[in-house]
């Protein structure tokens, strides 16, 4: 497997959240980055593929704005981390605005989710490897494997949220796409629901997105993932959400993951983009399922014997001395099922 990383994604590293009435210490730290990069793999360094293929993604103004809002923030004499706290959540519209403040909430849907010095270029560095890993599959690679930190599943088209910042499922699926490699289907098996996923596809019957992820009723994003939402317009039927209640294991889990498989196959996927998040593990700090490590690998069985081309990206994954054990276990599952089928 063909895996793809590179340091200057280490650059993002907030100190701290917003979080159930108060500060929190952040959990998307460098740290959980280096724990996967010491699984033993096929390591390489993402090709620049430039803005392209984000903007094939992400709305322009909000590509200008994450690419300034740090030194707009620097230039107003701000200290600390740029968090917005004033959200339109309401008759939202394009508007020139001015102040950063104003920006910040604009093209934010939480307050989870600060921008640093380094944010921008470690976002930047995970989209390239997400369209890597694609490129990957495109020169005959069965499966790949983007270490993309920051995470990118909560990120819309145009804002940014969950500790997420450019949509590197969403971008890795355009880029399958004009590689020739559709129709593409995108599997969620992160912990929370990939709602800027879901936001980015809804309306797009070229994309299939499955997401199994706690019940939104009681779990963040809370607003999206309910089991009705099955996409809109031409998108109608190409989005296909499983929630499941906290204290999920294994076996709860399977029979979600065989019914996501289902259909993807039933849609007619030709290429699979993964959401990967570890945070479904029994003892991560801000989730609630209960797979073990071992589970992980019979999760990479069934995915890797659907038999298709799979470009995994990383999402979640917070229980850090655990996380490069579970990647590396999932992994281990893809791989040893390849062509199984």
């Amino acid at each position: 497997m063909r895996c793809f990383f590179d340091d200057r994604q280490l650059s993002h590293s907030p100190e701290r959240e917003f979080h159930n009435g108060g500060w929190a210490v952040h959990a998307e730290i460098p740290d959980r980055a280096r724990s996967i990069a010491k699984v033993p793999g096929r390591w390489e360094a993402p090709r620049d593929h430039g803005l392209a293929p984000i903007a094939a993604v992400h709305d322009a103004r909000y590509l200008a704005f994450l690419q300034t809002a740090w030194a707009d923030w620097v230039a107003e004499g701000r200290t600390g981390e740029a968090i917005g706290y004033t959200f339109p959540v309401r008759h939202r519209r394009a508007l020139e605005l001015t102040r950063i403040d104003a920006r910040l909430g604009a093209f934010s849907m939480d307050a989870s989710t600060p921008i640093t010095a380094g944010s921008w270029d470690a976002a930047y560095w995970g989209a390239q490897g997400a369209v890597s890993a694609v490129e990957a599959l495109a020169e005959g690679a069965p499966s790949s494997f983007a270490l993309c930190r920051p995470p990118g599943h909560h990120a819309g088209a145009d804002y940014l949220g969950g500790y997420c910042f450019l949509n590197n499922a969403a971008i890795a699926a355009r880029q399958a796409t004009a590689l020739g490699l559709g129709p593409v289907a995108v599997l969620d098996v992160d912990y929370h629901h990939g709602n800027g996923t879901q936001d980015i596809f809804l309306s797009d019957d070229s994309v299939f997105f499955a997401s199994i992820h706690a019940d939104p009723r009681t779990d963040y994003p809370f607003y999206w993932g309910h089991a009705d939402e099955r996409g809109e317009g031409a998108g109608m039927g190409s989005t296909f959400n499983l929630p499941l209640p906290r204290g999920t294991d294994w076996a709860a889990y399977r029979p979600a993951l065989a019914a996501a498989l289902a259909a993807i196959a039933a849609w007619g996927a030709r290429t699979l983009v993964v959401s990967f998040g570890a945070d479904t593990y029994a003892h991560d700090p801000i989730a609630g399922f209960a797979l073990e490590t071992a589970d992980f690998v019979e999760m990479g069985r069934m995915i890797a014997q659907a038999g298709l081309p799979t470009a995994i990206v990383m999402e979640g994954g917070y229980a850090v001395a655990a996380l490069g054990a579970n990647v590396a276990a999932f992994l281990s599952g893809i791989e040893g099922d390849e062509g199984a089928t």
